[in-house]
């Protein structure tokens, strides 16, 4: 995946956080502050803001340290706009997760599917230690451990970048409806003990949507 790729996956993500504000807030408000959808929303918009200035100034939206442009840098651009935008735990998480996947990827100009396990990887290491969360307490790690495992067996598969990352949104989407029966042990939904057990989380639910975009943008979907 290219640069033009990559904000093409930014800005239909936006596009698809926008049109499920509503099911996230609705999710989030069984068990959390009920704000996730309005603020993944939010944030994702500021970043396709950026990236409209950007193109209106004829400037390059993510730059490299040798001030070119390149997938680090716009990986970069969208985790610091998330963390200063996105309120609530969401914005440091998935910020954090940018930040940490352009650091997997600094010296790429394009993408191979190597790249992108390395980078979700890094992603899901800086959320896990940030949020001091592991798989099964009911958390967006619920969707993103099962995607890196199902990247990691279809690189060694031999499979091309597109049907990498199908099978990453696939394994994301089938973690996320597995958050349903869980018992949320971390974060706000574990203050609702067993009452937390029969709704699918929120967290969980935007990821899957994340990497579904990320896939259709690679000719995956």
């Amino acid at each position: 995946m290219t640069i033009d790729d990559l904000e093409a996956w930014l800005r239909l993500a936006a596009d698809r956080l926008h049109e499920s504000a509503g099911r996230l807030t609705q999710l989030d408000q069984a068990i959390g502050d009920g704000d996730h959808g309005t603020n993944m929303d939010r944030g994702f918009s500021a970043i396709v803001a950026k990236l409209d200035a950007a193109r209106e100034a004829a400037t390059p939206a993510g730059l490299g340290a040798d001030g070119s442009p390149d997938p680090a840098g716009l990986l970069r651009l969208a985790g610091k706009t998330l963390i200063s935008t996105v309120g609530g735990a969401a914005g440091p998480l998935y910020g954090t997760a940018f930040l940490r996947a352009a650091n997997a990827v600094a010296t790429r100009s394009e993408l191979s599917a190597e790249d992108a396990v390395a980078a979700l990887d890094a992603a899901i290491a800086g959320i896990a230690g940030l949020g001091k969360a592991t798989v099964g307490e009911k958390t967006m790690l619920d969707a993103l451990n099962p995607a890196l495992e199902a990247a990691r067996a279809a690189v060694a598969n031999g499979e091309d970048g597109p049907a990498v990352l199908a099978a990453a949104a696939d394994a994301a989407e089938a973690g996320a409806t597995a958050t349903i029966p869980m018992l949320a042990t971390k974060g706000r939904a574990s203050y609702l003990g067993e009452r937390s057990i029969g709704h699918q989380d929120p967290g969980a639910t935007s990821s899957a949507l994340l990497l579904r975009a990320l896939a259709d943008c690679s000719g995956a979907g």
